[in-house]
């Protein structure tokens, strides 16, 4: 009898075993930390309720023709952001398209689903993998490929990050593509992998193709015969992956151009993290931000333990999964190769990013180790002792907590119990040995002869079916809760620690609606408004604001907008809306909403003030400045403008329109602060001592009565508030919060009294400063002229169709055509019927010169990156092509020679899957 081959169901078989266990895990985890969608508790922290639930959401968007934009541009964002990079940093797998089946409402559950599908699509893929790399049972490769689904960093950073889900799915499957190489199988099925992960997401494709490049070496020196194969297969892998990426290039390069005309993230110096804090992100329910998670199950990391032990797998197998282990783990504790793992740049925020490739070395360790047959008593002994040790110098980490020994000390039991049950039950017949010869049917009516020596055949199979059912079910039982504890204490943890956002829901619903009643575009902006619900509002209710949070975020948007008086967070990267009637007309936003604080996030029940929307006269969104009205003859970058914003926005307008007195500020006892020593210009106010009584420091001066009074304080922490006030009211409250990563907007106090002398009462939160002229007096009948002339001057019509601009201007115009959109790289105009150039810059703003004889004026938007990526794309599918043609032509040439792609029982496979 053949024995069958595991190219069939029991691959499929272990690949759906893996996800299922995952799916069930993740949902049961969520129902344990009552999670979203299980639960009242929202899962959408930091960078997921602020970038990715949005850019799903405009994916959505865009599927279904509502959009503002195309592919290439974003009229939505930062007042017209490229979109592509976005896309292929965000939204390139492949599973985002499935967005499309929700409804717009429920963007949230969608993003779930899709992080729960990735994650079950990488352990199928592990699961399948290890089949590949070594026969064994079917089960124990699907538990396996669950492990590395739920590895640590899976549920700790990849939960909230599920862009980087595409690398843990891209790992197991760059892995099967060496494995094709090795055999000189599967050519162009292995490109089509590559690609698709590069495109994916090709931050942690970089890192997965980085550690299966060390599987394919390993194996490639595990085969033996280095010196004679190693020059083929080496070739063939390197013009995989070349051809792979190139083929992904259209995408990558254009991200590749975006991250250099990105605003600057902060440099950070790499620290490694402690010895104990390492071994501790090995133990079950621990959880931190800047430490590798490791965590890949108890009974993974005993079988990996046992492999240097474990006498049936050969020597040289044993040290080479060991060795490669552990130097992964000290590469990414070493600066130059941590670096390496990470494109040569240590990313802001968690430092080890790259911790997936070391849990699935983990995992396919422990998988040599339980193939092989399970670890003998020796074996399980030293590892239980190196587990021990382990936990005992991760004792020392304050990451231990006292939950984590129970959970540790259970699962361990049932992991050795169930590992000692299935060796029982494989000692009388290994999974993997052949079946017994039948004996010669007996004549009717005679009974089975006894054996001397024990029970009968059918006694023994009935006894390995209990015993091996036994320890399935403590195996599965032992990961199953022990992963859904781990992803519990992550979700409840996370969201302890970090920023958090509500879901879709009222207030959503509320500001979406407003802004279809009165969106104008591209007549006007309308701005969802400056009390923001997450990063990126645009996005997710509508309208074309300032607000815009990413990777991508464009240097010139930044530095113009903070020069405006703008503020943002997460170090530039996070720009905000603007409230401000003179921002407004430089922007064309003439409907702004005005929404009640986030309950979510200033939790007051009585809060339930309507979400309201203003309107404001402004000008087209192209206008134009004539000759000899002090428009410069070079062109101005945004690095022209001066430090005050005041000033910085009348230069743009391109009329004054604020008076900027000398003011006088004097802290709580009546004194006048330190002047600042750190390169800011102004005065420091230092936050009072808790207990001590104080007064409330102020800001004096004089403007003119009726005018708008407002504060510019980027770095100032606490609130101000315009004394006196209107009859029967007060001034509003304006508070200001500002820390390493974020700067405070200007905002709006009141109107100055009657007589022009003003005070501002300040209360202090945090040590901060108040720059020279920090206030500003607005002559809104000054803004409404000005408005005025540049809409009679302006274009009479401007229509957009996905990343072209086009307007109407009336004859005779001279001097320079302003689009109210920055200038970031890409755009390209012309004036009439001329050729089209690159947009010149007019502080930060698109600029085209006029000589009166245009009419008309049209601007396009290119990504950058994108043609060059285009030619690498054709060149690698035409390389392809004529290997297809080459490869089809030799096969026809030798008409005896076998297919090695239809059969099971080719000569280099079954020597590879032999290691």
């Amino acid at each position: 009898m053949n024995r069958p081959t595991l190219r069939g169901k029991p691959r499929q078989a272990a690949a759906f075993l893996a996800a299922a266990i995952t799916v069930a895990v993740l949902c049961a985890a969520d129902v344990l930390a009552r999670s979203y969608p299980f639960g009242p508790r929202t899962r959408e922290v930091n960078d997921l309720g602020n970038q990715y639930v949005p850019f799903h959401a405009h994916l959505w968007d865009l599927l279904h023709g509502r959009a503002d934009g195309g592919l290439f541009l974003n009229w939505q964002s930062g007042f017209g952001s490229s979109f592509l990079p976005d896309l292929g940093t965000y939204l390139g797998s492949p599973f985002a398209l499935l967005v499309a089946v929700f409804p717009r409402d429920e963007i949230d559950l969608a993003v779930y689903v899709i992080t729960v599908l990735k994650t079950a699509t990488a352990g199928a893929a592990m699961a399948w993998l290890l089949l590949r790399l070594r026969p064994g049972r079917w089960w124990g490769a699907g538990l396996m490929g669950a492990a590395y689904a739920l590895c640590g960093w899976s549920l700790a950073d990849g939960s909230y990050n599920p862009m980087w889900l595409d690398g843990l799915i891209a790992l197991p499957l760059l892995c099967l593509v060496g494995e094709w190489v090795l055999s000189g199988r599967r050519g162009p099925l292995g490109v089509l992998i590559v690609a698709l992960a590069w495109i994916a997401n090709f931050y942690t494709a970089y890192m997965a193709t980085l550690g299966a490049a060390l599987v394919l070496l390993l194996r490639l020196w595990l085969a033996g015969s280095w010196r004679r194969r190693a020059p083929a297969v080496l070739g063939r892998a390197a013009a995989t992956v070349a051809l792979g990426v190139g083929l992904a290039a259209p995408l990558v390069t254009v991200v590749y151009f975006g991250t250099k005309h990105a605003f600057p993230g902060t440099e950070r110096q790499f620290r490694p993290a402690a010895a104990e804090d390492v071994l501790a992100r090995l133990m079950p329910t621990t959880y931190a931000f800047s430490t590798p998670a490791l965590y890949v199950g108890t009974l993974t990391l005993l079988l990996a333990l046992a492999l240097p032990f474990h006498r049936g797998v050969p020597q040289r197998v044993r040290a080479g999964w060991s060795l490669l282990v552990v130097a992964v783990l000290l590469s990414m504790q070493w600066t130059p190769t941590h670096l390496a793992w990470h494109a040569f740049s240590t990313p802001n925020g968690s430092p080890y990013r790259q911790s997936f490739v070391l849990c699935g070395l983990l995992v396919i360790a422990a998988w040599h180790s339980l193939a092989r047959g399970v670890p003998g008593p020796r074996a399980l002994g030293a590892a239980a002792v190196l587990l021990a040790l382990i936990a005992a110098v991760a004792s020392g980490s304050g990451l231990i907590r006292p939950y984590v020994w129970p959970v540790l000390g259970v699962t361990a039991a049932a992991a050795l119990g169930g590992l000692y049950l299935l060796g029982r039950a494989g000692r009388t017949q290994a999974p993997d040995a052949p079946p017994p010869v039948s004996p010669p049917p007996a004549a009717p009516d005679t009974p089975p002869p006894a054996s001397p020596d024990g029970p009968a055949p059918a006694d023994r199979r009935r006894r390995r079916g209990l015993l091996a059912g036994a320890a399935v079910v403590l195996l599965v039982g032992a990961q199953f809760g022990e992963a859904a504890a781990t992803s519990a204490v992550d979700t409840r943890l996370r969201l302890d620690r970090m920023d958090d956002y509500a879901p879709w829901g009222a207030r959503q619903r509320q500001q979406s609606e407003a802004v279809a009643r009165v969106d104008g575009w591209p007549r006007y902006r309308t701005d969802p408004g400056r009390e923001q619900t997450v990063g990126n509002d645009p996005l997710m209710v509508g309208g074309q604001g300032a607000q815009y949070y990413s990777s991508m975020t464009a240097d010139v948007l930044s530095r113009l907008l903070a020069a405006l008086g703008d503020g943002m967070t997460s170090r530039g990267r996070s720009v905000q809306s603007l409230d401000n009637p003179v921002t407004d007309a430089l922007f064309s936003i003439g409907a702004r909403l005005h929404s009640p604080p986030d309950q979510h996030q200033r939790w007051n029940p009585r809060d339930r003030a309507p979400v309201t929307v203003t309107r404001q006269d402004v000008p087209p969104l192209v206008t134009v400045r004539p000759s000899g009205t002090g428009v410069p003859a070079a062109e101005p970058k945004v690095s022209a403008l001066g430090p005050s914003p005041y000033r910085n926005q009348e230069v743009l307008l391109g009329a004054e329109v604020y008076t900027v007195p000398s003011v006088t500020v004097r802290t709580g006892d009546g004194r006048q602060p330190p002047r600042a020593r750190d390169g800011l210009l102004g005065v420091v106010l230092r936050k009072p001592h808790t207990g001590v009584p104080a007064g409330v420091p102020t800001i004096t001066g004089r403007c003119p009565a009726g005018s708008e009074a407002y504060l510019w304080a980027p770095h100032f922490s606490g609130t101000a508030r315009l004394a006196g006030g209107p009859p029967g009211g007060r001034h509003p409250v304006a508070r200001f919060t500002a820390t390493a990563a974020k700067i405070a907007a200007m905002q709006r106090l009141g109107t100055v009294p009657a007589g022009g002398r003003f005070r501002i009462d300040l209360t202090v939160e945090g040590n901060g400063t108040v720059p020279d002229g920090a206030v500003g007096c607005l002559d809104t009948a000054r803004l409404a002229a000005a408005v005025r002339r540049l809409k009679a001057t302006g274009a009479s019509e401007v229509s957009v169709s996905g990343g072209t601009l086009h307007a109407r201007l009336p004859a005779g115009s001279t001097g320079t055509a302003v689009v109210a959109v920055p200038r970031i790289a890409g755009w390209r105009c012309a004036a009439g019927g001329r050729a089209a150039v690159p947009a010149e810059q007019y502080y930060g703003l698109i600029a085209v010169p006029l000589d009166g004889s245009a009419t008309s004026l049209t601007c396009t938007f290119h990504p950058p990156g994108l043609r060059l990526g285009a030619a690498v794309g054709g060149a690698s599918l035409l390389v392809l092509a004529l290997l297809g043609v080459l490869g089809a032509v030799r096969r026809r040439r030798l008409p005896g020679r076998p297919d090695p792609s239809r059969t099971s029982t080719h000569p280099r496979e079954r020597a590879t899957s032999a290691l």
